[in-house]
């Protein structure tokens, strides 16, 4: 069964033709990664199907009750919007009931001795209880605190824009819709929350439709691949690795298509050249034939960033820092760091949102000044700092101007000569498109125009700000390439792990509170935390270590705990389930409900705690009886 079928989609913009003829059937399951450089279309695209653009051209057809989801990469929230507004905005029987029990709950809690606020908080448990939502509640409060948010009736107005955009993807995760669009869903995400992300889309009911430039991301979540490249589509079968595969064969067959091509026009422009005496029929065929040959458009070369320039020298001396902190208000955010960045060494700077990672690069950068403590740029350091807003002194400038006023010509490593207008040609700006205003410009074309200005002149320390954000995965392999190369100091803050492993060659990492410089790449760090985490979750709560023996077995307290734990859990459950049937029978006695909610709180924390013993346990007796066997 098909959700969505769309037949020859096509869509202009300016005079350019983004996509033409795009047909594709989104069957439920199907995990569709958008590929394509900025300004190619993809989020054009995901707005045609999500109906807030309109195609010029082309047909879709789903079930008459189909639903669609999408989270855009800007959100905009009303004025005066809570949490819980904007959570529930699905008109599903499941998440309607949900909210009149939640805001039924919040007032009881605010006025506990309101009989009428009772009343409307048992109707509103019942409505639960109807349309079985307690497993929605459930997935509720565990996406609320994976994605770190506050309480529910928070105001939207008072969160950052990072806890926005997390306030949107959860109402996103939370309505399970027939397909889900997602335009950029990992910016703003911390390295372990777009972990837990890709198991929660694993699971996700709905067909998914997504962009990312999160190459990571895009290879676990996906199994099909749509390319918008030169206004034509490809879909690919498949996660992003076998993508780049089978789009390697594809341009491998275009281009010996090209060379054959090539070949038959030098062959019959060869055989006319001989000058064949009469004109027969044969000879005329071939005429029209070579004429054929000639206005054959050459099969395209896909365009490709080409980030070749040039550096200005750095001396042995780039950046000391001594016993450098920073507070902001009362909040500290960084204390007592000292080091000192050497040439072409490769920095990336990771932790959690709103630890002081872009504080502590623009402490470095020299754009702020540290509370205490010392940072001493070497004479010959010219920085380039690429940050996460996109700013323009005007955006009714011409493109070209933009990079003119930085430099009219630039010298690549080899000695050639570019012009700007060539520069920006080899950052797939067209001639036409560099005469455009830049407020004609996507967001992603937009980055990319900033990119270059950096660029242009001629950085030997470059600082990083989230650099993927807004960048397609082409442009960011071949950065990623240039920086490989360049020869000053590079220091990057990102989220995105794959970005990281191939920049970065040593980590300064955030840590409760305390920075910690390592020797390693992004992924190995990531997995000895996990490791980490996962050894303090297994540790017996009596905090004795388990002595190191090849052979695993129960201590004798164990062995008594797990034989009784099964039964313990299942008391325990049924202890809630009675409670809960008594809550149900309270009417309006607001002292036997009170009580009763409370009880049930403390048996749901026992059992999440017996639970997790039980996990504990469980490992141990599985390895025992691996030893047995």
């Amino acid at each position: 069964m098909s959700l969505l079928t769309i037949e020859g989609i096509r869509k202009e913009f300016a005079d350019k033709v983004l996509f033409d003829d795009v047909t594709m059937t989104i069957h439920p399951g199907n995990r569709i990664g958008v590929i394509g450089v900025n300004g190619s279309g993809k989020s054009t695209f995901l707005k045609i199907i999500a109906g807030v653009e309109t195609a010029d051209k082309g047909t879709m057809q789903h079930p008459n009750d189909y639903r669609i989801r999408y989270l855009t990469q800007t959100v905009d929230f009303a004025p005066g919007q809570t949490i819980l507004d904007a959570l529930f905005t699905s008109n599903t029987p499941s998440v309607l009931a949900l909210k009149q029990y939640e805001l039924a709950r919040q007032a009881l809690e605010a006025n506990p001795s309101s009989e009428q606020w009772l009343e409307r908080f048992m109707k509103a448990q019942q409505a639960v209880d109807a349309a079985d939502a307690w497993e929605t509640e459930a997935k509720l409060k565990s996406i609320l605190n994976r994605l770190g948010l506050p309480d529910v009736s928070a105001e939207i107005s008072s969160l950052s824009g990072g806890q926005q955009k997390r306030v949107a993807l959860a109402a996103a995760l939370l309505d399970e819709a027939d397909l889900l669009l997602l335009d950029e869903p990992t910016n703003e995400l911390d390295a372990d929350t777009i972990a837990w992300l890709e198991t929660v889309l694993a699971d996700y009911r709905g067909a998914i439709l997504l962009i990312t430039h999160d190459r990571y991301f895009l290879n676990r979540v996906t199994n099909h691949i749509l390319e918008i490249a030169d206004g034509t589509s490809y879909f690919y079968d498949g996660n992003y690795e076998l993508f780049l595969e089978k789009r390697a064969e594809r341009k491998a067959r275009s281009q010996s298509m090209e060379q054959k091509r090539q070949n038959i026009l030098r062959r019959e422009l060869a055989w006319l050249r001989r000058g064949a005496k009469a004109r027969t029929t044969k000879q005329k065929a071939r005429i029209q034939r070579v004429e054929g040959l000639k206005q054959q458009e050459a099969l395209a070369e896909d365009d490709a960033l080409d980030v070749s320039v040039g550096s200005r020298r750095l001396g042995k001396k780039v950046i000391e820092v001594e016993q450098l902190s920073f507070q902001y208000a009362d909040t500290p955010l960084i204390h007592d760091f000292s080091w000192l960045f050497g040439r072409r060494e490769r920095y990336g700077i990771v932790g959690p949102n709103g630890s002081g990672k872009t504080t502590l690069m623009n402490l470095l950068a020299g754009r702020i000044e540290p509370t205490s403590g010392t940072v001493v740029h070497g004479e010959t350091v010219h920085i380039g700092y690429y940050g996460q807003q996109v700013e323009f002194d005007d955006t009714t400038r011409r493109v070209i101007d933009e990079i003119e006023r930085i430099a009219q010509v630039i010298y690549t490593p080899d000695g050639e000569t570019i012009t700007a207008g060539q520069m920006l040609e080899r950052f797939l700006f067209t001639p036409d498109a560099q005469y455009k205003p830049i407020s004609k410009l996507s967001g992603g074309e937009k980055r990319r125009l900033v990119l270059l200005r950096i660029l242009m002149d001629e950085p030997n320390v470059l600082f990083l700000d989230e650099p993927t954000n807004d960048l397609d995965t082409e442009t960011l392999s071949v950065l990623e390439d240039y920086l490989e190369s360049f020869p000053g100091t590079v220091i990057a803050v990102s989220h995105d792990r794959y970005f990281l492993d191939r920049i970065a060659e040593q980590l300064i990492a955030f840590e409760e509170g305390t920075i910690n410089v390592y020797h390693a790449e992004y992924s190995d760090y990531l997995a000895e935390l996990q490791d980490e985490a996962r050894q303090l979750k297994k540790e017996p709560k009596d905090k004795k270590e388990r002595a190191k023996a090849d052979v695993v077995k129960f201590t004798f307290k164990e062995q008594k705990e797990w034989e009784t734990i099964e039964e313990e859990i299942a008391t325990t459950e049924q202890k809630i389930e009675a409670a809960e049937a008594r809550l149900a029978d309270a009417g309006s006695d607001l002292g036997k409900v009170n009580d009763l909610y409370a009880e049930i709180s403390t048996l749901k924390q026992t059992l999440e705690e017996k639970m997790e013993r039980w996990e504990y346990l469980s490992e141990i007796d599985e390895q025992i009886q691996a030893q047995k066997k």
